[in-house]
Parts: C-alpha cells; structure tokens; sequence
C-alpha cells in the first residue's frame, strides 16, 4: 500500500471528487422539473436556487472542521497525515451531506414523499449544495499545503476540475438517464456520495518537497485542458449532429478513461520524485527535542514565508483588516453576478427561443468556461507572480472588468450574443474561484485559510440573492405576460444584465484599490519565496 501514500495520489483522488461534486452547476439541468412539479413561480425557484447558492458557498462550518480535523494529526508512513483526523474527516461529512439533501430532493419531485412546503425545500437544496463546500474545502486546502511553492496552479487544478465537473455529471444525465430530470437528481445523489466514500481514505497532506512539482503540476494541466477540449468537442457534437444512444456510450468510456491520467501522473511523480521530509509547526509528533524552542520557531518561520506575512490570521484577526473587506466586495460583485448568470441561463434561453438542446448546450458549456477561468487565473497568476512580479489582486481586476463587458453582450439580446456573453462570463467568473483563495492564503496565512476563504466565499451566495431574486427574478415577474408567467424578448433580461454590468466594474474598481493596498506585501511575498528555494 506504500504506493498509495504520496501526495500525488493524494492530489489523483482530491481531483476524482472534485470531478463529481459541482452538482450545483447543474441546477439548469432540474430546474424546469422542479419548477413544474412544485408549482413554483420564477422568484420561487430564485429562492429556492439562492438556498443552493448559500449551501455551496457557506462553507465557514467545514472550513472549522478541517482545521479541527487536522489539528492533532498523526504521522502515517510515507509523510502522510491521517490517523484519528485529517481531510477525510471532512470529506465523509460531505458525502453524508449530498445523498441525504438530493436523496430528498428527488424524493419530492417523483411524489415519494408529500409536496415539501417552500421553507423545507430551501433546506433539502441548502443541505444538498453544501456537500460541496465540504468536498472544496478537504481538497483545496490540501492541495495548497502538499504544493505551497505552487499553490495558484494546485487551486486552480482543483478548482478547474470543479468546473468542470458540471460537464461531466451532464455527460451521465445524457448517457444514463436517457434525459429525465428526477432521475438526474437521484443520480446526484448516489454518485458523489460513493465516490468520494471510495477514495477520501487516499487524501492525506504530505509534508514533502519535490524536485520536480512543477513539471509533474503541468502533467496534470495539461490533462485537465485535453479533458476541456474533449467536452467542449462532444457538446458541440450533440449541439450540431446529435449522438446515438451507443454513440453517448462510447464517448463516456472515453471520458472515464481520460479521467484515470492523473494516475498514471502520480505513478511517474513517484517514480522520479526524490521526497524530503520538511517539518511543519502544526506537527508536535515530530519535532526534535528543541521542538519547544529553536525548532518551533524554524518551522514558524517557514509558515510565515509561504503566507508571505509576520503571522497566520485567524478569522476574527483577519475581518479586522481592510484588506478582508475589499476582498469580500469584490467577489459580492464578480461571484454573485457570475452566479446569477449561470442560475438564469436557462431561462435567458427560453426567452430568446433556443431550443431545449441549444440550451443544455449552454448549461455543458458555461462549465467548459467556468475551468478554463479557474485553471487559467491559479496558473497564469502563478506565472505572472514568479516571472513579472504582478500580485494576484491585479488579475482580479482584469477578469472582473473584463466580466462587465460579458453582461453587457448579453444584455444586448442579439442572436448568439447569449453563447458570446456566457463564455466571457463563464471565464471571468471561474476565475475568481481560484484567485480568492490564493489571495486568502497569502494575506492572511495557511493556518485558517479554509475558513477564511470559505468565509470570503458567502459572498457569492449574497450577491446571489441581491441580483437573481432582487433584480432579475423581480424584473422577469414584472415583464412577463403570457401564459404560465412566461416572457419572451430581448426585453425580458436586458435591465437586468445592464445594471450587472455596472456592478462588474464596481468590483473591478475595488480589486484595483486592494492592488495598490497589497503590491508592496506581494513585493516581500516574492522576494521572500525566492529567498526560500
């Protein structure tokens, strides 16, 4: 079993559950069915999709969990922290979280159980979505702590497979629920539950330095974009020819099989990987007998270089700082527009008359977008950071002005500009996802990064509820006028997305003013980094 126990199997399973557990980027998948068989009106199923945004995004409680969890771990062979605690912990709690949240869910759809009042169904969807937060937490936060030199591309390999991970779940819906919506949600509710049950085991935090991180880091870029391109081809496929039911079968195998790389990369990694064992201040196990002293303070030391700060803020510590606020601001305006966005794009569909396969185009392809956002940002911030010295905060900038361009290509209710829109949205969305907890982790340190991302990130849901039911669903309800408080037109959203495009550049007006607060600590973080290699 020693072949198991490296930090590259460790990332080979965090990357398998990060490949199942964005189920709230389906909700365009389920959303008709629910809406029809609970008689919903549109700012109902707003709610309700507001319940799933907070759920997905609330994770504050399971960033707690991790850092209790990992607190007093034990010492495996190998370098591996497992024992009594560690990411598995967390990882269970999340999968006990999606089966019994989806499970309920479709249980209300096919009549199983009585028609849930409103309330009850804001709590199935809120306990389902934030299973997710549970997973991301387990998995990002590992991943940073097993790749700290490199932990813009570690999020965003594992934020990239999030996104992804919309795609790949509607991949099954198409191959094998043969296109209905109640099974789908049953399908949610097995799939991530047992596969993350299956590996959580093999997600350990390693605390070792390689030779060859980067290079082996790249490996699994490059799969994860071949694993991109591949989806975006086969929508396009479905989208312009359609697929056989044998056809879908096929393409899946292949899917599957494309998802089994990242092991064979860990295979190798371990086969060229030359591991030494570097001591952690949060490892008393494993001190020397001046641990109390001299050897704690070493090991401090070496946290305070990857936070890039004199100390790890806790969460009280770190809301004390302006820093955290502007933060927050800006992901209220880029998350929660972002979010709003991919929650309507269905309806946005209906109202312009795409048809029913155009639009679960839509619904496969925002995921394609929403990777190369999350994967592109860790890794070209990393990239930018190490070779030109530009912080991380600058990027943001970019993708957020860069997004309020997006809203207004929708806003404008042209033909195809809903598909040109979408990508820029999609893009400039996920990559807010992997640059804020980067950002997280070198402004306020590693220790408590899990709960003060996770905290940044109700920010998400916020804006959420602001622009989905607030703006758009109030504006919808107020437009339409034909049967079944349906609209149809250009009309319908335009508003909507014209005040969202102003809200994107507000965002990127406050992650300008963070740059200019934090160029001087990415200035110390850099010179500091390489001062440490």
């Amino acid at each position: 079993m020693e072949i198991l126990r490296t930090k590259w199997v460790a990332m080979t399973a965090s990357i398998w559950i990060q490949c199942a557990s964005g189920a709230s980027y389906t909700f365009g998948i389920y959303s008709a069915v629910l809406k029809s068989t609970q008689s919903y009106d549109q700012s109902t199923l707003d709610t309700v999709s507001v319940f799933k945004d907070i759920g997905a995004n609330a994770g504050v409680f399971s960033g707690l969990l991790y850092t209790y969890a990992t607190s007093n771990r034990l010492r495996g062979r190998g370098g591996g922290i497992g024992g009594a605690g560690g990411p598995w912990v967390v990882l269970a709690v999340g999968a006990i979280q999606c089966f019994a949240g989806y499970f309920l869910i479709w249980a209300s759809v096919t009549g199983l159980i009585r028609k849930p009042p409103v309330p009850l169904m804001c709590l199935f969807m809120f306990l389902a979505a934030q299973s997710q937060t549970f997973f991301n937490t387990a998995n990002v936060v590992s991943a940073v702590e097993n790749f700290a030199d490199y932990g813009g591309t570690a999020v965003g390999i594992m934020k990239g497979f999030l996104g992804l991970s919309g795609a790949i779940l509607i991949q099954l819906y198409e191959t094998l629920c043969a296109g209905d919506p109640a099974s789908f949600i049953l399908l949610l509710a097995v799939t991530p539950t047992v596969l993350s049950l299956l590996v959580m085991p093999l997600v350990r935090i390693y605390e070792t330095s390689v030779a060859d991180d980067k290079k082996h880091l790249n490996g699994l870029s490059a799969v994860s974009l071949i694993i991109a391109a591949y989806l975006m081809i086969i929508i396009i496929l479905k989208n312009t020819f359609g697929l056989s039911s044998w056809a879908n079968i096929v393409t899946l195998v292949c899917l599957l099989v494309m998802l089994a790389l990242p092991l064979l990369i860990a295979r190798r990694a371990q086969r060229d990987g030359m591991e030494k064992t570097v001591p952690h201040d949060y490892s008393p196990l494993i001190s020397s007998p001046k641990a109390t002293t001299s050897g704690n303070q070493s090991s401090e030391g070496d946290s305070k270089v990857e936070a890039g700060l004199s100390e790890n803020l806790n969460l009280l510590q770190a809301m004390k700082k302006l820093s955290f606020w502007l933060l927050f601001l800006a992901m209220i305006c880029g998350m929660g527009s972002g979010l709003s966005t991919i929650n309507n794009i269905r309806q946005i569909g209906e109202s312009l008359r795409y048809s029913s396969v155009e639009i679960n185009s839509l619904v496969s392809l925002w995921s394609i977008w929403n990777f190369l956002g999350r994967f592109g940002a860790g890794y070209a911030s990393d990239a930018l950071l190490h070779k030109k010295g530009w912080p991380r905060p600058l990027l943001m900038a970019a993708t957020l002005g860069t997004m309020s361009i997006g809203h207004l290509i929708i806003a404008s209710g042209f033909q195809g500009n809903l598909y040109v829109g979408s990508v820029i949205v999609g893009v400039c969305y996920g990559s807010q996802w992997s640059l804020m907890p980067t950002i997280t982790s070198e402004l306020f340190g590693i220790r408590h990064m899990g709960t003060i991302f996770n905290t940044i990130s109700v920010a998400s849901p916020i804006g959420s509820y602001i622009f989905s039911v607030r703006l758009i669903g109030y504006i919808y309800d107020k437009t339409a006028s034909g049967e079944g408080n349906t609209c149809y037109g250009s009309h319908c959203f335009r508003l909507s997305f014209i005040i969202m495009a102003s809200v994107a550049f507000f965002g990127f007006l406050v992650a300008i003013v963070l740059f200019f607060r934090t160029k001087t600590l990415y200035r110390q973080i850099l010179v500091k980094r390489l001062h440490h290699r």
